[in-house]
């Protein structure tokens, strides 16, 4: 299988000794990720240190340099405890709320980052919840991308692109047909999870995401969203028993 990479909550006050800890390792391998930009973090806890004031000369020579840019939400803060179409969290920033709503946040976060020079159709939703609304919405204000749901290609549903995210990173790392995508956090990260990914890095076939947004769109049915809503609220129930355990 091969595999793409995402980092989630770039912002200009993240952890960035980790961060440019990671974007060496990935440089050393010649691959480029996907960025999860907020256009104004709000959320304290995605705050690690002072925002660095290159920030966004940072990420738009980042792009330049062939790595993609998500618009990450809005602010980052979750007004709902909705899990939406793809429930592998009971809280959003968006589902649930009111079509206006929802539209006011995703026009403030695209004009944000094109204040500082950012253009992007590729959205990444906090907590991966969105509902259709967020989806017509985004298709209405110019977005063409998401990248969320699970699976192993790309597929169309509302009107958009999906590029999915790994179920398994255990299954994936086990090999199989197709492409998806691995979930990081690097401010989180711990030394053993740095050595995780060198491995993967050394020994998985890795690609840039811009080799991902080029591999064609398929349908699925019906059948096959319900399937992936299941899986994610099945996660969701599996990952919050395993926390209850500790």
């Amino acid at each position: 299988m091969k595999l793409a990479l995402r980092m989630d909550d770039i912002t200009p006050d993240m952890d960035y000794v980790k961060f440019e800890r990671f974007r060496q390792m990935l440089d050393a391998h010649g691959i480029c990720p996907l960025i999860g930009v907020v256009p104004e973090n709000r959320d304290k806890t995605l705050h690690c240190e002072e925002p660095h004031p290159d920030f966004w000369e940072m990420v738009k020579t980042l792009q330049q340099r062939g790595w993609t840019v998500a618009m990450h939400g809005c602010y980052h803060i979750y007004t709902t405890q909705q899990g939406g179409l793809f429930p592998l969290n009971r809280l959003s920033e968006f589902a649930g709320l009111p079509e206006a709503r929802q539209r006011e946040l995703i026009r403030a976060g695209k004009e944000i980052l094109r204040g500082h020079g950012i253009e992007t159709d590729l959205f990444m939703a906090p907590a991966h919840s969105y509902d259709r609304t967020t989806l017509k919405v985004l298709r209405e204000e110019g977005f063409a991308r998401m990248t969320d749901g699970f699976g192993a290609a790309p597929y169309e549903r509302d009107g958009l692109i999906f590029y999915p995210i790994s179920f398994s990173r255990r299954k994936s790392l086990a090999g199989g047909p197709g492409t998806t995508t691995l979930v990081v956090h690097a401010s989180t990260m711990s030394d053993a999870e740095f050595e995780q990914y060198e491995e993967i890095f050394r020994t998985q076939e890795m690609i840039s995401y811009s080799e991902y947004l080029s591999q064609p769109a398929g349908r699925r049915s019906a059948a096959g969203h319900m399937k992936e809503y299941l899986m994610a609220a099945g996660k969701r129930t599996l990952v919050s028993l395993h926390q209850r355990g500790r």
